[in-house]
């Protein structure tokens, strides 16, 4: 579909997150969630930029620019909080997410001592995720905040959440073609085998989360389902990797459109399909993508 796919994409990507700001920004407690959330998004894109150490080095007064960029990319959330007259949240947003320019990039891994891991090295992004992007104090922080709010069946579901998206943010990133090898004499043993690798962590990992929620006032009925939900979102994060492979433009737009349809799941009727009928999409066409490259 060349660039017809984007046009197709960014309405259902545009609608999704204007629906999840307006409900964000209605409710009385939640709509302090939307600064921190921005916070950690424009944290997210910040360390990935490939031109910090050419700005570093061109311009040494470069991150009151970058600050003022953030500031810039906050303007639609900043005019939708004020449309419902979220004042202090506004201010908040403002007065937050330009500190990210002061957070250091990523650090590119450098040490050539192998160092054991908890995880198999064919699930690589829970790997360098654990180690580089330090995922696992993400999780630390979030079974601390769900143990602590426990009591609040509320706490473990937005861990949960906040889970999968940090998942979904370590699978962005396509690897190069030479990672591949493996999967060109089978693609379909072989992306099953990566989805089986990616959902047996994730279900370890949260398992604490899961059993929060179940024994508190929600039921092990609502933490069974939350759990299915984030199955089905890291599956279909999986499986866009390769639907779209090797474009991680494309890649990680289709990613930000799955989630966002995601987490509007019970807000229409419409999104419920939706999901579904994308999900059967990608089986397909991943399947496709790496057969392709088979054949190359």
């Amino acid at each position: 579909m060349g660039w017809w796919r984007p046009l197709l994409l960014a309405p259902v990507l545009i609608a999704a997150i204007g629906n999840a700001l307006v409900v964000l920004s209605k409710h009385q407690t939640a709509q302090w969630l939307l600064p921190l959330l921005l916070f950690f998004l424009t944290i997210s894109q910040h360390r990935r930029r490939a031109d910090l150490g050419f700005l570093h080095l061109a311009a040494p007064n470069f991150r009151q620019w970058l600050a003022a960029e953030y500031v810039l990319w906050s303007v639609p959330v900043v005019l939708v909080l004020l449309a419902f007259g979220r004042l202090e949240v506004a201010a908040l947003t403002v007065a937050l997410v330009p500190l990210a320019a002061w957070v250091p990039p990523a650090r590119p891994q450098t040490s050539t001592q192998h160092r054991r891991s908890v995880f198999r090295s064919e699930a690589f992004e829970w790997v360098s995720g654990f180690r580089q992007t330090r995922a696992g104090w993400v999780w630390g922080g979030l079974v601390l905040a769900a143990s602590w709010w426990h009591q609040y069946p509320l706490a473990p579901a937005l861990a949960i959440g906040a889970w999968v998206l940090t998942l979904s943010a370590l699978y962005a990133t396509p690897e190069p073609s030479s990672m591949l090898l493996p999967a060109l004499r089978q693609p379909s043993h072989w992306l099953r085998r990566r989805v089986a690798l990616a959902l047996l962590y994730f279900v370890l990992t949260a398992a604490p989360f899961t059993w929060l929620m179940g024994t508190a006032s929600a039921g092990w009925g609502s933490a069974a389902a939350l759990l299915l939900w984030g199955v089905a979102v890291l599956v279909m994060v999986v499986l866009v990797r390769y639907a779209f492979y090797p474009h991680a433009l494309l890649v990680r737009l289709t990613q930000g459109a799955v989630v966002s349809v995601a987490c509007l799941l019970f807000g229409h009727p419409v999104y419920p399909v939706l999901l579904l009928v994308t999900f059967f999409g990608l089986i397909w066409k991943s399947n496709r993508q790496l057969s392709a490259f088979r054949h190359d």
